[in-house]
């Protein structure tokens, strides 16, 4: 292809631009048909752009402005906990003694690793009221398919191989029963009440001599506290089931409540939200699982252990359902999560929970007056609106969500939990500022009455964002995967 035909397909290349500098080839030249089979070897020069250094940062640095995160803006995405990450946790996982170890040296050549992710271990084990706890699933949906892999184990270890139902509220998480199926379970929905609390006696219908495990959040995904948690997991503890808490909204009950208190059997825990990882396409992830103490013999090894002062891999673990992850889990987000929780401390992580709160209830009756509020009661962290009257103007939810891009802001999770209409829901986290709250909640209103006066503002939305409002179903079903003129 010729430098004409180039210049159709880069827009900003200019024939005889160089970015680069290659050193002269320090070693001896091959011939390619000595290496590669004749197919493989290419007879015309590549269609690559020709650009100067400076055009090259400018167009990447503008394609990262593009870019939307927690660092450029607010994100109230609501069960996702997008909330700021401290750049003291990545200055830590950047020392050389974490960054530059490998797992395959000797266990006495890496102590302060272990000792780290022994000590992460003892922390979140404490947070949870578990016993013990694994740092390998990779995240929360793999901690998920991890602990109930583990109770699958546990009943047919004890001969129990009718327990194959996993019971899901009406309002889970998506990947709950998406976990339970993956781990050979079968899924059983149970409804939700006029509270938007699990109906109790739709649960005892339920459970009975087949039930595996209960899977819940608390607060649960509409950002209401589970308020019969216990008389729940007497029901299925009575019936021989375990309980299974779902940890994406701890930050509601941070170093308030604790899963094990309330019942729980098993615990996963998103290090990469409630403890301030890189989220989403800043991951790697990380999903430790905890568990009560007839569970431990089921963890996957290895487990860091201390023995005599010395921290060890403890392979010695006949009834484990094995290694679920190379290596040891998500090292350096596992060291964030260990900064984190250290520079907070029990009464730093106790604010967390106090602050998202507050920053939701307030959130919420500030909202209150033009949406509609499904659960009309104390939230915890996050709250759902209803976009219903806005429908009814011809505005749907989803149009909300795209005009809020015009001011900036990343949508909250819409059409989620299940069980609202035209369901919005909003998780500021407890990172956010007053006046972020407040600029926010001005955007919502400034949409509400444009729904009245405008609607046709709103349903065309976006207007300021570099790519308008895209065929979404085309998208999915025909994505573009590669560059076009």
């Amino acid at each position: 292809m010729n430098n004409q035909d180039q210049s159709l397909i880069f827009e900003i290349s200019t024939n005889g631009r160089i970015g680069y500098s290659l050193p002269e080839m320090d070693v001896e030249a091959v011939l390619l048909e000595e290496i590669l089979p004749e197919g493989y070897i290419r007879i015309e020069e590549a269609a690559l752009p020709e650009v100067s250094e400076l055009d090259i940062m400018r167009h990447y640095t503008a394609l990262s402005k593009r870019n939307h995160g927690v660092d450029s803006g607010f994100y109230p995405l609501g069960s996702c906990t997008m909330k700021y990450n401290p750049k003291i946790n990545e200055n830590v996982a950047r020392y050389n003694g974490f960054a530059h170890i490998h797992p395959y040296q000797d266990p006495s050549t890496v102590q302060g690793a272990l000792e780290l992710l022994y000590d992460l271990q003892e922390h979140l084990t404490e947070i949870t009221g578990m016993d013990q706890v694994t740092l390998q699933p990779a995240a929360g949906a793999h901690g998920e398919w991890t602990g109930l892999m583990m109770i699958r184990a546990f009943h047919e270890a004890n001969g129990d191989m009718a327990r194959t139902k996993v019971i899901v509220p009406d309002s889970a998480h998506g990947t709950n029963p998406a976990s339970a199926t993956v781990a050979g379970l079968e899924t059983i929905t149970v409804k939700s009440d006029e509270n938007g609390l699990v109906d109790l006696e739709d649960l005892k219908r339920v459970v009975g001599a087949d039930t595996a495990a209960l899977m819940l959040t608390n607060p649960n995904t509409l950002g209401l506290f589970e308020e019969n948690i216990l008389e729940m997991a007497q029901l299925v503890h009575d019936a021989g089931g375990k309980l299974y808490y779902d940890g994406a909204n701890l930050n509601a009950v941070l170093s308030k409540a604790r899963p094990g208190d309330m019942g729980f059997d098993v615990v996963h825990l998103n290090l990469h939200k409630t403890f301030t990882g890189p989220h989403g396409g800043g991951g790697p992830g990380s999903g430790p699982v905890g568990v009560k103490a007839d569970l431990i013999p089921y963890l996957p090894k290895p487990l860091v252990v201390k023995q005599d002062e010395q921290f060890k891999l403890d392979y010695d673990r006949p009834q484990s359902i094995g290694r679920v992850k190379p290596y040891y889990g998500n090292f350096g987000i596992n060291v964030r999560a260990y900064t984190y929780i250290r520079s907070m401390g029990p009464d730093g992580l106790k604010a967390v929970t106090e602050n998202a709160v507050i920053n939701a209830n307030y959130m919420m009756r500030r909202l209150e007056p033009f949406f509609d509020l499904p659960y009309n009661r104390h939230c915890k962290h996050e709250f759902v609106l209803s976009g219903r009257r806005q429908k009814q103007l011809g505005v749907r939810t989803l149009d909300i969500a795209k005009r809020l891009l015009d001011f900036g802001y990343h949508p909250p999770t819409i059409y989620f939990p299940l069980n609202v209409e035209e369901g919005m829901m909003i998780e500021p986290t407890e990172t956010e500022s007053k006046e972020t709250l407040d600029a926010f909640i001005d955007a919502m209103i400034q949409i509400a009455k444009e729904a009245e006066e405008t609607p046709e503002v709103v349903q065309e939305a976006p207007h300021t964002t570099v790519i308008k409002r895209l065929d979404e179903t085309l998208a999915a079903r025909k994505p573009i995967l590669r560059y076009q003129a």
